[in-house]
């Protein structure tokens, strides 16, 4: 017999509001710094996931050294076996540049009202947001973390600084609603690039212990980034 007091007298359980990160990059190759940063990033704010989105032709950046094909296998491997941390390949299979709002329209769509979404950038991609394609549409559809280090000390455009003053939050564990604010998180700096990477290996050197082991096995079995590509 069905207790009908007791299924009438039932909580009603409802689905807790997701939170999401994107960190994008061309990750030309993906190192410790990507990593370390995000992994940090989605532990402080509890994230559900982070997830690393490789550019196809970034607008503001030189064309990637090596191929999208390769530069995704990358990040597949780096993150394989780290639970949040999860590959999103969407700007890859567009062919157009690779603008974050088309992407964050998209994410926003595909997700419930009410779930937080968090654009991670680094401090000088922050500051260079009024050079974006629409830039100021992208608090329509997310949270602002600017990943700024210790030693950072310039100042933001002047374009930003009353979208600052309306938006920032000084603690990112306090941002509410599903977007439209901006924190910063300090990161502990970790002396190492992509530009780095690419020279050390060009010039024959190791870079072992700046990107992943299976990051590193990857890139020798297809001779990635030697003086002779």
């Amino acid at each position: 017999m069905v207790n009908l007091k007791a299924s009438v007298l039932a909580p009603i359980i409802e689905a807790l509001p997701r939170r999401i990160g994107v960190l994008g990059g061309t990750f030309d190759p993906v190192h410790i710094g990507h990593l370390r940063g995000g992994l940090e990033v989605a532990e402080m704010m509890g994230l559900d996931e982070l997830r690393l989105t490789p550019n196809a032709r970034p607008p503001h950046r030189d064309t990637p050294q090596v191929s999208a094909h390769d530069r995704l296998a990358m990040v597949e491997c780096a993150v394989a076996g780290v639970a949040t941390l999860v590959v999103d390949a969407r700007e890859l299979q567009r062919d157009k540049p690779s603008y974050t709002i088309d992407t964050l329209e998209l994410m926003r769509a595909e997700m419930a009202a009410d779930d937080q979404l968090f654009l991670l950038l680094g401090w000088d991609a922050f500051c260079g947001l009024p050079t974006w394609h629409r830039w100021e549409e992208l608090l329509q559809h997310c949270h602002i973390l600017v990943l700024q280090r210790p030693d950072a000390d310039s100042e933001p455009p002047d374009a930003l600084r009353n979208l600052l003053a309306a938006r920032s939050v000084s603690d990112p564990l306090a941002l509410k609603g599903a977007s439209g604010q901006i924190a910063f998180v300090w990161q502990t700096p970790l002396a190492v690039s992509a530009t780095q990477i690419r020279q050390l290996l060009a010039s024959g050197k190791s870079v072992r212990f700046l990107v992943p082991d299976a990051v590193l096995a990857y890139i020798d079995a297809h001779g990635l980034y030697r003086a002779s590509n």
